[in-house]
């Protein structure tokens, strides 16, 4: 075989490789779909818990708290002797006033529901290793990390925030009402990918042909997935703290209100899940920029250069410690600490896709339209 056969041999072999990997995407947003629908499932036949037990906690609190703040202590009488019986002690929660429940899940604590979740969950698996199949199938096409372009990225991403979801589950964590917006958005990033960014399978441009691709890029990618369901969990924070405000305030919410919201965690808890997963991925995310001035040092000869891409980096650090610093602040726990939270990610999801696309920089490689 002639050296030029080979070559024409190699080069459509790569081209059968990216087919597939296009197919396989393609496949995995169909089950996903399915997913998705078994998720609604599950929400909508559940059993539809009512606003009591979120009413009936609120309501015991209240009548239980005394103006000057002590614990009650009461005294009974048996057989002449005065016993002191010992108070309930109740530990409270870390965003501040209220002891709620939490929620039974999306099942609503019902047979049919939770097998429908169980049904969701295990497509989910199903997508999430046919979509990894899919992004292994583009790297060895082009015998490369699979992340020089947005299209590359997005399913990347999309892979990785998937993937944090289930290794959650893994760990016994009670996180299946991330589900639902999990697996909507999956979707839609999916779509994004395969309509407006895709980028047929190539080589690297120059300055991305390097080992730091490896570390940098992939540690972007984990943070960013990581930094989404730190997100996620800060939303449904704010709609379960109103939703409480508003029954501790004599107000009745709507139906629908109460049959989705009253199964979710308590929002203490959505407020610490959020804060944990923010804090823990944010030492990675510090790593994530110094990697970057780094091979920013081997690429171009200066490690820090304010081009559009580092500067916004920067901006979405600066607003994760602002986050951080205020979530560890008394004054600032809560309501006030979660919108930072949120004006933090969408710094991200700007420098995610606004730079790339957008702005003209060192660092657009969109490769779009």
């Amino acid at each position: 075989m002639t050296l030029a056969a080979a070559t024409d041999l190699a080069a459509a072999t790569n081209e059968n490789l990216a087919n597939i990997s296009n197919t396989l995407i393609y496949s995995s947003m169909a089950v996903y779909t399915l997913a998705f629908f078994a998720y609604i499932a599950e929400w909508l036949l559940g059993s539809r818990s009512k606003v009591g037990r979120t009413a009936a906690a609120l309501t015991a609190d209240a009548k239980g708290a005394k103006k000057s703040g002590a614990p009650e202590v009461t005294v009974k009488s048996a057989g002449g002797t005065a016993v002191l019986e010992r108070p309930k002690v109740v530990t409270r929660a870390a965003a501040g006033a209220r002891d709620v429940p939490d929620g039974p899940g999306a099942h609503g604590g019902d047979e049919q529901g939770d097998l429908y979740g169980r049904i969701a969950v295990s497509l989910t698996v199903l997508a999430f290793l046919i979509e990894f199949s899919g992004v292994l199938t583009r790297a060895l096409s082009v015998q490369r990390a699979p992340w020089g372009n947005m299209y590359e990225f997005n399913i990347t991403f999309s892979t990785v925030a998937v993937g944090v979801y289930l290794s959650l589950l893994a760990l016994k964590k009670n996180v299946r009402w991330l589900g639902l917006p999990l697996v909507t958005t999956v979707l839609l990033d999916l779509g994004l990918a395969v309509t407006v960014l895709y980028t047929a399978s190539d080589q690297l441009v120059p300055a991305l042909d390097s080992y730091w691709l490896y570390i940098h890029v992939s540690t972007a990618i984990f943070c960013g997935a990581v930094f989404y369901v730190g997100a996620v969990g800060t939303i449904l924070y704010l709609f379960k703290d109103s939703y409480e405000n508003k029954i501790a305030n004599g107000g009745t919410p709507g139906r629908f209100a109460t049959s989705v919201l009253e199964r979710l965690p308590a929002s203490a808890s959505l407020d610490k899940f959020a804060y944990r997963v923010n804090a823990a991925v944010f030492p990675l995310w510090t790593f994530t920029i110094i990697a970057g001035a780094i091979w920013a040092g081997d690429a171009w000869g200066r490690y820090w250069g304010w081009d559009p891409k580092e500067t916004w980096a920067f901006i979405t650090w600066v607003a994760y410690a602002c986050y951080l610093h205020a979530r560890a602040t008394a004054g600032w726990k809560g309501r006030k600490a979660a919108y930072i939270a949120l004006i933090a990610f969408g710094c991200w999801l700007f420098n995610y896709y606004g730079i790339n696309i957008f702005v003209s920089g060192k660092h657009s490689y969109a490769n779009v339209g």
